[in-house]
């Protein structure tokens, strides 16, 4: 089963074509059991080898970069942090029939929390919390500047204005327009992040998270990292949690107003975002989506 058509400059990938860059780089590993891993992503397509390890495929050039980073920088955020994360076991490079950088990659145990479900959402404030305080609290300094090699995620919030009123002038019928109007512009009104750069996931939507037995065991898909505004860490007090526990979460992370006003511009951008792209063609990312205005929303009444 090959991945689904998401972008228009999308590389075909199958099980094939792996084992093809297997078979040519890697030959250890291609007479191991090779499957696809449905998923909402939308940067990398994911093939289980064997019962330990797995292949990261990156779907179009706007997502070698990602695997990049991940390459380079897991090795460094990784022994400082608690829940599990990706470890990049090898690396290939572009070869015949396939013309990007991929990696294998320790197979980690669990289900996603969109899939598995969280047992308990306080657990899951706290342990959320931690894991963000635990990013923050890394060495900075060797760190790639906001807005460097592709750490544009922590980069204060104007940079998104332009994306975000084309894609809603595309969502009438789809969304609120007035109110995803006010709380956008309630974001970009409340301060910039004027404090030293953090280290950022950038990405912790349920998809990206592991769960064993009820609980939050690791963090997946580091792609999206980021350094900068701290804001971009505070999502998932909507997109993962609850009203009730939001506020634990929040006083864990040490959010203040202005970041907390930043954070939900956020969720609320990247929903308005998604929906014309990925409406037609990735059901997941459109839930994910939904999911996060429903909490920002909750929060209104």
């Amino acid at each position: 089963m090959p991945p689904a058509r998401l972008h228009s400059d999308q590389v075909d990938i199958d099980a094939s074509v792996v084992r093809a860059q297997l078979e040519e780089q890697m030959p250890e590993y291609a007479d191991l059991p090779l499957r696809y891993v449905p998923s909402g992503g939308t940067d990398n397509a994911v093939y289980r080898l064997g019962e330990e390890l797995a292949v990261r495929m990156p779907l179009r050039p706007s997502s070698v970069g990602g695997l990049l980073k991940e390459i380079r920088w897991l090795p460094v955020l990784a022994p400082h942090l608690t829940l599990a994360v990706p470890e990049i076991v090898r690396v290939g490079r572009p070869g015949d029939g396939y013309p990007f950088v991929w990696a294998v990659v320790r197979w980690l145990p669990g289900a996603d929390a969109l899939t598995a479900g969280i047992g308990s959402m306080r657990d899951a404030a706290a342990t959320l919390g931690r894991f963000v305080a635990e990013l923050r609290r890394i060495d900075t300094a060797d760190m790639p500047a906001p807005g460097s090699d592709g750490f544009i995620r922590g980069l204060p919030l104007i940079g998104r204005d332009d994306t975000f009123r084309t894609a809603l002038a595309q969502c009438d019928g789809l969304v609120d327009v007035e109110v995803m109007t006010e709380l956008w512009e309630d974001a970009l009104a409340a301060p910039d992040w004027d404090g030293p750069p953090v280290w950022l996931h950038a990405d912790l939507l349920p998809t990206n998270l592991l769960v064993q037995d009820g609980r939050l065991a690791g963090v997946l898909d580091f792609g999206a990292m980021a350094t900068g505004d701290p804001a971009y860490d505070v999502t998932p007090a909507w997109h993962v949690l609850d009203r009730e526990h939001r506020p634990l979460f929040r006083r864990i992370v040490g959010a203040d107003d202005a970041t907390w006003r930043r954070a939900r511009g956020l969720v609320v951008s990247g929903a308005v975002i998604t929906f014309p792209y990925y409406l037609h063609t990735n059901p997941t990312m459109v839930a994910l989506a939904r999911r996060g205005l429903a909490e920002v929303l909750a929060d209104l009444t």
